[in-house]
């Protein structure tokens, strides 16, 4: 899910995008192969069944998903191992995006952003105590929401383009990471077809102007710095797509070193 972060909650970001690329390379480390079993038994076929992803199946139906990125922030529109899935219809663009903008995990995060730009005075005609905190927290709110809906929901019904992320989950990190940040300007239309990402640079466009000449301080509604907002909010969405990259890794090799039993090496 796209999320809108203005001045210095970008650092609490990039914090997390670190721990978790972090994480994600160590899933690249090859491990040595089990050793030969006997075969007791083949299929009719000679040919090993492959076991289903539980992990994945619990975590993704009906074209949407359940995940959370660092089992906190809704992952919803991220797909893992899907190339072939139906459309999502206008009313399931906007009843995921809706789950999501209002989900109490959210709310949290914008309180947290919107702390550490009262702390560090960022738009200071916003002021500071309670009031200010409160006009913080709402223009945070707002900004997100506006996104969201503007990117993911509104543009992709009236263009027929696809808002969901579709993990690429092979190749080398690099190979992976231009992957994500290609799909800034790459999208999936409706029909399954590649073309240019309508929906992210317009909608985020407008959702930066919405908000900056509606509700944030007056001393900051000039054009300069809606066309500022405008570039940072797609430079965040970049490292959105590359942390939804990662994550499925992450997660899966945590799932991992959870379920070894007790007094077992790691793998």
């Amino acid at each position: 899910m796209n999320t809108i972060l203005r001045g210095p909650g970008v650092l609490l970001f990039l914090i997390l995008l670190a721990v978790g690329i972090a994480s994600g390379q160590q899933t690249q480390t090859p491990t040595p192969p089990p050793p030969a079993q006997p075969t007791q038994s083949a299929t009719p076929d000679n040919t090993a069944a492959k076991p289903p992803d539980k992990a994945k199946d619990a975590s993704q139906s009906g074209g949407t998903s359940k995940d959370r990125l660092f089992f906190a922030l809704p992952n919803f529109l991220t797909l893992e191992n899907s190339a072939n899935v139906p459309p999502l219809t206008a009313g399931q663009k906007f009843k995921v995006v809706a789950r999501g903008s209002f989900d109490p995990v959210i709310i949290v995060w914008y309180g947290a952003l919107a702390g550490i730009s009262q702390a560090e005075n960022s738009e200071p005609g916003f002021g500071q105590g309670a009031e200010g905190y409160g006009k913080r927290f709402g223009s945070a709110f707002a900004d997100g929401t506006i996104e969201n809906f503007m990117v993911a929901a509104a543009l992709p019904s009236l263009l027929h383009q696809d808002p969901r992320f579709f993990q690429l989950g092979h190749g080398g990190f690099f190979h992976r990471t231009g992957y994500a940040v290609s799909r800034i300007v790459i999208t999936r239309s409706d029909s399954g077809h590649h073309e240019f990402n309508f929906s992210e640079i317009f909608g985020s466009a407008a959702s930066a102007a919405i908000s900056t000449y509606s509700y944030h301080p007056k001393g900051d509604r000039t054009v300069s710095n809606t066309a500022s907002v405008w570039g940072t909010q797609v430079g965040y969405d970049s490292i959105t797509f590359v942390i939804r990259e990662f994550w499925p890794d992450i997660r899966r090799k945590m799932h991992k070193k959870e379920n070894v039993p007790s007094g077992s090496p790691a793998p």
